[in-house]
This record gives structure tokens, C-alpha cells and sequence, in this order.
């Protein structure tokens, strides 16, 4: 499962002191089980909305966002996303037909957002994704658009050939984006503008395995570990572990440390915990090691829980899709094994937004209907591929 949890927290860097608005289309054929579109939206990566192809309807996963909305947001989502539902899966047919494919599970994604630091900083971006593969993106500068890879040519010529939907792009990016992620801060700040220390735990299974240092019930999520080794900054033999969230927002971290029990007697080693200018050091003495996992709060082990249950509903396809295309490949199926056999951890966060943008014409229809966020034209249609 590390993957769909890295695809979810550690896709695009947040910068401390940053806020962000994203969302995340999925667009998925030949799987019959699952949704074949689901649109997430997520602020400071907590999701705080849902659609998808089955309940055909937007629906809120915060309060904050609940209590501050009302029925005219959500039926206004609801038609932009049904909109793009139909607009992405027919990208998914002209996909397939364009590399001549016509079995097999394929997944079509976009991600797509804003950030905003404390000193006015704005950042935006817009990146698809096709079967695992990073495909297309967008370089605000220069108002044209990246092809990952010699397949994204074609979809490159065809959108750099319209610059006035890279430029109403950017004017999203920058200005709608921005203000819809202030507005959702605004509505979401008793929780998002938090300030919650961590807890921290030495943990160790028997005398011989590795000492991880668990950071756990904090916010926001910016979190430095590290390791002294006799009073000495230390990285040898250190693993850092993904960002995971636990079940009431807040988040948690591991840093593992691989020593001999030997080591860890002639040796003072230190865990430095470093968090919204507080600093925690524990040091590695027997008394401050637990090896009773029983004994770590409940809400580190369901925070994994939580993470899985979050992604499992734009992730899981992606675990189908390595589990059908590794069995195809076993079978010398006629799917290359370079890139096809796997879903990869950037290109599968990467895809969701820039392909086709929902419903409305112009600024101003984008302006009213946010919600999706998605400033994408009808017009545009299947085009854009």
C-alpha cells in the first residue's frame, strides 16, 4: 500500500506555511467493480469533497465545508462533475483508440490546482496522466504544454495549436484557484490553521531490530526527524517514512533506524523532533524504548487505517490495474512491460486536469461554478487529445 499513500501526500511538496487547493480526476475502463469516474477535491490534502460515477452526486467529507455551503454549491458541483464524467471517459475511448487499444484496463488522470504561500506566493499546475505514465502538463510560462512522453505528442500540438485555453488555464490557476482556496480556508480555519504538537515514541520490536522514532498527532503536517549520534547529525542507515494522516486530521510520521545492539550501547543516539519551532529530542536509553506496540495510541494505528479507506477510492483501480496487467504479462499477453506492468507512483497521482474541463463558457460561468474547479470549456471537448 505505500504507493497509493505516497500518491495522496507526496505527489506536489507543500511548502510550511502554504496552503493548497487541488483535485483529482479518475477516469477508469475495464474494470466493472469499480467506479468508472471519481472526482476528489482536497484542501491542505484533506479531502473535502467526493464524486462519483456511481452516486452521481458531490457530496461534502468535511464539516467545515458542510456547514458553510449550501444547496446551490453542491447541486452546481454536481452537474460540473457529471459533465466532466462524460468528458473523461470518452478521453479514455479516443486514448485507446489512438494507441490501438482495444482491451484491458486503462486509467486516465488529472490532477490539477493552487498554492498559496503566507507571502503571497502563487503557484498552479495542471498534469495528466495515462496507464502509469506521467503524459502531459502545463508550463504556465510560456503557455504551452509538455509532452511527457513521444505518445503525448499529438495531444501537445493539438492544445499548444488553441494558446487561449492555456491562457484561460493560467487565469484560473492564478486568480480563481486562489480565491476559492482563501474562501475554503476562510470556512475551514478553526481546522486548517490549527497548531497541534506531536507526540513522540522510540519503538522497538526485540533488542536486535531496528529503533523507529514515531511522530504522531500533529498540525499542520510540515515535520522535521532526524538522528544525533553522540551529539552529531547522523543519516546513515536511516529510513524516513511517508506522511500518513490519522483519523482526526492530524498527521504522522516514522523515522526508522537501523543499529546493532552493540552500537546502541557504546553510543548515545538521539531522535530530533522538529515542529512549528518546537523542538522534541528523545534520547534511545531502555526505559524511553517501548517494544509493546499495544502501548502506541490507537490513533496511529487507525491513521494508517484511515490513510488506506481515503485513497482506496481514486487508488484502488490503480492496484487492479497492476494486479491485471502483471497476471496479462504473465501470460506474455501482447501489454509491453516497460511502464504498462505497473502503475508508477508520480504518473499515477499526476494525470487528473488538464485533458477536459467541465461545463460552463467563460470566466465568469467558471467564476460561479467553481466548485470542480475545473475551469474546463465544453467546447474544448474531445479535442483536447
Amino acid at each position: 500500500m505505500r504507493p497509493l499513500l505516497l500518491l495522496l501526500l507526496g505527489a506536489h511538496l507543500v511548502y510550511a506555511g502554504t496552503h493548497s487547493l487541488r483535485y483529482v480526476y479518475t477516469a477508469v475502463s475495464g474494470i466493472s467493480d469499480f467506479p468508472e469516474f471519481t472526482a476528489v477535491g482536497l484542501v491542505d490534502d484533506e479531502q473535502f469533497t467526493y464524486f462519483d460515477s456511481n452516486i452521481m452526486k458531490t457530496v461534502p467529507k468535511t464539516e467545515w465545508i458542510r456547514h458553510n455551503v449550501g444547496a446551490d454549491y453542491w447541486n452546481r458541483e454536481t452537474q460540473i462533475q457529471i459533465g466532466t464524467h462524460q468528458l473523461f471517459i470518452a478521453g479514455v475511448q479516443i486514448l485507446k483508440q489512438r494507441f490501438n487499444q482495444s482491451a484491458g484496463v486503462h486509467i486516465l488522470q488529472e490532477l490539477y490546482g493552487c498554492e498559496l504561500d503566507d507571502d503571497g506566493t502563487k503557484r498552479g499546475y495542471i498534469q495528466d496522466g495515462y496507464d502509469g505514465e506521467d503524459f502531459i502538463s502545463l508550463d504556465k510560462s510560456t503557455l504551452t504544454w509538455t509532452a511527457a512522453n513521444p505518445r503525448a505528442v499529438i495531444t501537445k500540438l493539438k492544445r499548444d495549436a488553441n494558446r487561449a485555453f492555456a491562457e484561460q488555464d493560467k487565469a484560473y490557476l492564478e486568480n480563481i484557484c486562489i480565491e476559492w482556496l482563501q474562501k475554503y480556508v476562510r470556512y475551514g480555519k478553526d481546522t486548517l490553521e490549527r497548531k497541534v504538537s506531536p507526540q513522540v515514541f522510540l519503538l522497538q520490536k526485540s533488542s536486535s531490530s531496528s529503533v523507529k522514532c514515531h511522530a504522531t498527532g500533529f498540525y499542520p503536517k510540515e515535520v522535521t526527524i532526524s538522528w544525533l549520534k553522540n551529539g552529531q547529525d547522523h543519516d546513515e542507515d536511516v529510513d524516513l517514512g511517508e506522511l500518513l494522516p490519522n483519523e482526526d486530521g492530524t498527521f504522522q510520521k516514522t523515522s526508522t533506524l537501523r543499529v546493532s545492539p552493540d552500537d546502541l550501547k557504546k553510543n548515545e543516539y538521539e531522535c530530533v523532533v522538529e515542529h512549528n519551532h518546537r523542538i522534541i529530542r528523545s534520547i534511545l536509553t531502555e526505559d524511553k524504548i517501548s517494544s509493546n506496540y499495544a502501548s502506541v495510541p490507537i490513533g496511529i494505528i487507525v491513521g494508517v487505517v484511515a490513510a488506506v479507506l481515503l485513497l482506496v477510492i481514486i487508488a484502488v483501480a490503480g492496484y487492479k490495474v497492476y494486479q491485471k496487467k502483471t497476471e496479462s504479462n504473465k501470460k506474455k499477453a501482447r501489454f509491453s512491460p516497460r511502464g504498462r506492468g505497473k502503475v508508477t507512483l508520480v504518473g499515477f497521482w499526476r494525470f487528473s486536469r488538464g485533458l477536459l474541463r467541465p461545463g460552463g463558457s467563460g470566466q465568469e460561468a467558471a467564476s460561479q461554478s467553481h466548485a470542480g474547479g475545473a475551469l474546463i470549456y465544453a467546447c474544448v471537448g474531445m479535442s483536447r487529445n
